[in-house]
């Protein structure tokens, strides 16, 4: 997508003709802001409050600039919009332009990189369902997907899966488990509540889950999907926190709290178990192929684990 916005004309020894703008609470932005230095372009990340100073230090060694402004992503995003984007001036990229709209940019534009509510987004995503199709008959005797585990912020990643699947004809035969954390619960709390709704703030430590309301095409696979192949769960701070933990022990590999969301659902004893088989024997649950989508994330170091540690009694 930021590669379609440079115009084919654009001469590398001239000044880089557009400047990138991206709303995020935190990878979002550091994919961003890597592109934009690749292109050998201008990046302007807008994060909330929230936002770590570990996360900021690493948006700022890439050359971005960053503002930190708002309660939530959604605060800072409206603040982008309004500040770089509204006025005819900025002549930016707004709404759900497709690639081909992006790449006609004229010079000196100001373009929006979304952080998860575009479609190039979901397709881009979507090709890991091709690729666990390619992947599964070379480790699993069916070869079957019977299952995906991922988290959920702002559905990026879900839109992307559930896109994948549909592609494919798998919605029938794969169940998708979407994991948030209580306080970033708002596709959870759009579905007990029956309609498409924003959360009052974010109060989970899991901030790059932090998009106060999900997009319209998340909600729209929660209604057309919800409660067949697209199952809603919710589990603690705590329990992603000890899934991060108990991962760095068991794979050593360090993940972020917002993954850890989607891994404590495979530390909880039964949990994915209730959610994906149901009804199921223990030899048919046991012949049951589950992916857990480990997105791993930027906001982690050895100093935020030891404060989970402390923080939680872990």
């Amino acid at each position: 997508m930021m590669y379609l916005a440079i115009p084919s004309t654009n001469d590398p020894s001239s000044p880089p003709s557009v400047h990138f703008y991206c709303s995020s609470g935190g990878n979002a932005g550091l994919a961003c802001a890597t592109t934009a230095a690749a292109l050998n372009c201008p990046a302007t990340i807008v994060v909330p409050d929230s936002t770590s100073a570990f996360m900021i230090s690493k948006l700022r060694s890439l050359g971005a600039e960053v503002i930190q402004t708002g309660a939530s992503w959604a605060e800072a995003d409206a603040y982008l919009r309004e500040t770089f984007l509204s006025s005819p001036a900025a002549n930016g990229v707004n709404g759900h332009s497709s690639s081909d709209e992006i790449s006609k940019a004229a010079p000196k534009k100001n373009v929006y990189v979304p952080p998860f509510d575009h479609p190039d987004i979901w397709t881009g995503v979507s090709t890991l369902v091709d690729e666990l199709l390619t992947s599964m008959p070379q480790i699993s005797r069916t070869g079957v997907i019977d299952g995906i585990v991922c988290n959920v912020g702002g559905g990026g990643l879900l839109n992307g899966i559930m896109e994948g699947l549909e592609r494919h004809d798998m919605l029938s035969t794969t169940k998708v488990l979407a994991v948030e954390t209580e306080g970033a619960d708002s596709l959870h709390a759009s579905v007990l509540a029956g309609e498409h709704v924003t959360l009052p703030r974010i109060t989970s430590i899991a901030t790059s889950l932090g998009a106060r309301r999900v997009s319209e095409k998340t909600w729209e696979w929660a209604v057309k999907e919800g409660g067949q192949s697209l199952i809603s769960a919710v589990v603690t701070d705590a329990e992603a926190a000890e899934a991060c933990l108990r991962f760095l022990d068991d794979a050593r590999l360090m993940v972020e709290v917002s993954c850890g969301a989607t891994i404590a659902t495979v530390y909880k004893g039964g949990f994915l178990r209730r959610h994906l088989g149901k009804g199921l024997t223990d030899e048919e649950w046991a012949t049951k192929n589950v992916v857990v989508v480990v997105c791993g994330g930027s906001n982690v170091s050895w100093e935020i684990l030891e404060k989970y540690k402390k923080t939680f009694g872990i």
